[in-house]
């Protein structure tokens, strides 16, 4: 398996029950996959049991919302809860094909594998769209991924672009140390106060499954998408100093900041994209399996051009919800399943 992230590790817990022996190749130095990689005051939007993994729930009560410090550490009691054979630091750098083997080359060595599982997740290719002029501003750019608090911005003019739920957390603290501006492609959708992510979580599943059975969605069940933003405390405050507030997107950018459509400009200091990640496939591409879209053709998390690869946790394509953590079991228990019975 190549990636030890939630996914990785949610895959391992199952392919553990199914006695197969396997080994977990992360990349990073210790524990927690991409969410090493977070901010410092992020805080989870769902409580405890929605941010656990299989078999063992995260201590904590229903409105204890975790930190990202207590997610690491969760992650890190989890790997050795359950006994999962990770080693790391290591990094694949190609997968491909050798007669009924795939062959995994990292920068330790060469592994022989009679299945793959892909777990890299988005983390480590953040996407930044390619605004005419980008390359001019002269300024400051980072993506979400590398954000690291709100203090290398402090007195800066920053423009924070993107409308999800990082670009609204990142904006109500950035804004309490300096002046901000808010760009989002559309309105952004605020939900109410006491809804958190457990109650998106079960409103998506509601929909997901009435679409699978061929039935209306229950009257019951109201709008509302994962990436719709949750109004947790910093939010909150935000509103209350009347900065949650975005513009329509510029048409390019300049040396010194950006140009709207209207052709009115604004200068700024610094930009932090909020923009989204694409799939981290790129150790897959001596396998001649990715589509124009960076993406690779499934039949539920099995690829179709290569019988002996899975891909676990890259979203809605390769499982509903698979890219968080209370939804991916269901696709590593798949995953798992398939494996075993394709190795007898």
């Amino acid at each position: 398996m190549i990636g030890g992230g939630q996914s990785g590790l949610a895959t391992g817990y199952y392919l553990r029950r199914t006695g197969r022996s396997f080994v977990i190749l992360d990349a990073q130095p210790g524990p927690g996959g991409a969410w090493r990689h977070t901010w410092p005051s992020l805080r989870l939007f769902s409580p405890a049991r929605w941010c656990s993994l299989p078999g063992w729930i995260m201590a904590g009560g229903p409105d204890t919302y975790p930190s990202r410090d207590e997610e690491l550490a969760y992650l890190a009691a989890y790997e050795d809860r359950y006994h999962l054979p990770i080693q790391r630091p290591v990094t694949v750098t190609n997968v491909r094909r050798s007669y009924d083997r795939l062959m995994v080359e990292t920068d330790s060595g060469v592994w022989a594998a009679r299945a793959v599982v892909s777990a890299t997740g988005t983390w480590s290719n953040p996407y930044i769209p390619d605004y005419p002029g980008i390359h001019d501003f002269s300024g400051t750019q980072i993506h979400s991924a590398h954000y690291t608090g709100p203090e290398p911005f402090r007195g800066q003019r920053v423009l924070i672009v993107g409308g999800a739920n990082s670009a609204a957390q990142i904006l109500a603290e950035v804004s309490k140390v300096t002046e901000t501006t808010w760009v989002t492609r559309r309105e952004p959708t605020y939900l109410p106060d006491a809804v958190d992510g457990r109650d998106l979580f079960e409103w998506a599943t509601a929909r997901y499954l009435a679409a699978r059975e061929g039935r209306p969605v229950p009257p019951e069940v109201p709008q509302g998408g994962l990436g719709d933003i949750v109004m947790v405390p910093p939010v909150r405050d935000a509103r209350q100093r009347g900065v949650l507030k975005s513009v329509r997107p510029f048409s390019r950018m300049t040396e010194r900041g950006a140009v709207w459509p209207d052709g009115h400009t604004g200068e700024y200091d610094a930009i932090v994209w909020c923009t989204g990640f694409r799939p981290a496939l790129q150790h897959l591409r001596g396998l001649g399996v990715l589509e124009t879209n960076d993406e690779i053709e499934v039949e539920g998390t099995r690829s179709v051009r290569e019988p002996l690869l899975w891909l676990v946790g890259y979203g809605e394509w390769t499982g509903y919800a698979s890219a968080t953590i209370i939804g991916v079991g269901r696709s590593a228990r798949q995953t798992a399943e398939e494996i075993s019975a394709t190795l007898i």
